[in-house]
């Protein structure tokens, strides 16, 4: 494929202008979902690393093997390469990239290191992150945390960085329209899971002629499999109850995050009653999401509601998360927290109700916080979808 996308300067202006706020004169970043969005370039093995400045020419340190991908996708002017292996340098590959990187920033003052992440995305290799060690944190002197500014920078999507995850809910519905027409009860969850995520991968990968590379993963459960925080299994697709499908597709590093739900024949009693009051609380959630309205509300609001149906204390998981360069990335709706809604975020809502003993629901997609409210921007519908 020959698509690249241009150089997005309202995203990499907003994050000069945060760096100002804290004078900083430089991030050195190596996370890979950081990396993508300073550089769009998305790394095969972790290796990589960017030296940001403010004012100057940023530096994208990344493998040999990867010049050619830097080449048509980086939007920085230099880029500086390590081998994969050097005969005459025996040190793992991440030690030269510490060398090059500590090179690259030797000239600046005040220096961003990401010194508190959380959680990051993989590299395009996935399964395997490269995780940071001592030597990187301790490479640079005296440094200051970078994380809450390239946090609050990527909590506001740009122009582009929408388009790019319009591409991946095309995807993500699409697949699910896909299994739609084709999940028949007796099939196992994992092999409902397999209709999914080859479509995702087979289809999405170069959708449109834009994307060089989609990535499915997906946790199914049907009927009494449903469950939080369990693995995809071989129990039976069933013709009158919901088999349900979280899912994510990463389209060249940029992310959804859905909860689909989809039932072969006519839905159960018990379950259309628990599904009209899951859309209930879920409705109520996508009124909050307003520019101005506070992010512990919208969580004590889906919870109370929750409650309100005879569900207390549930669910166990988050209801409320941003998503972009990663899965699951802030803000996050939690009520020992502080913060509020903003135009311009794009945020996974997703309540969900659980019986003892196995089943239940939830619903989740994907929304762009508007000045007019909730934008859904996945096409395929909420609750459950039966026949």
């Amino acid at each position: 494929m020959s698509w690249s996308w241009p150089r997005d300067e309202a995203k990499l202006e907003r994050v000069r202008a945060l760096m100002a706020e804290e004078s900083l004169d430089a991030l050195v970043v190596r996370a890979p979902d950081n990396v993508l969005y300073l550089t769009n370039f998305w790394g095969m093995k972790g290796y990589e690393a960017v030296v940001f400045s403010r004012e100057g020419e940023s530096i994208l340190i990344c493998l040999e093997a990867s010049a050619g991908d830097a080449a048509r996708n980086a939007w920085t002017g230099d880029v500086r390469l390590l081998r994969g292996y050097a005969p005459d340098d025996p040190r793992p590959p991440i030690a030269r990239t510490l060398e090059l990187a500590q090179q690259a920033a030797r000239d600046y003052d005040r220096v961003g290191l990401e010194l508190s992440l959380g959680t990051q995305a993989s590299d395009r290799m996935v399964g395997e992150p490269s995780t940071f060690t001592a030597a990187w944190f301790d490479g640079f002197g005296e440094v200051i945390d970078a994380t809450p500014l390239l946090a609050r920078a990527r909590a506001i999507k740009t122009e582009q960085e929408l388009e790019r995850m319009r591409l991946a809910n095309e995807i993500a519905a699409a697949a699910m329209e896909h299994v739609r027409g084709r999940i028949r009860p007796g099939m196992k969850e994992s092999q409902a899971a397999a209709l999914w995520q080859g479509f995702v991968h087979g289809e999405g990968t170069g959708w449109k002629g834009r994307v060089d590379l989609a990535l499915p993963f997906s946790l199914v459960w049907s009927g009494p499999g449903i469950k939080t925080f369990t693995a995809t299994g071989d129990l039976l697709v069933r013709e009158d109850e919901p088999t349900l499908f979280e899912i994510w597709v990463c389209a060249d590093g940029y992310w959804c995050d859905h909860t689909k739900n989809v039932c072969p024949g006519a839905l159960r009693a018990e379950y259309a009653e628990l599904e009209q009051q899951l859309l209930e609380v879920y409705r109520r959630a996508l009124e909050h999401c307003r520019p101005g309205a506070s992010l512990p509300e919208l969580d004590l609001l889906v919870r109370e509601g929750i409650a309100e149906a005879g569900y207390e204390g549930q669910p166990s998981h988050p209801v409320c998360h941003g998503v972009g360069a990663r899965a699951h990335e802030p803000p996050y709706a939690h009520q020992a927290a502080v913060g509020t809604i903003e135009e311009g975020m794009v945020l996974a809502i997703e309540p969900g109700i659980y019986w003892e003993g196995g089943g239940g629901l939830r619903v989740e997609d994907n929304f762009l916080v508007t000045q007019g409210g909730a934008e859904k921007l996945s096409a395929f519908p909420d609750g459950v979808v039966c026949g």
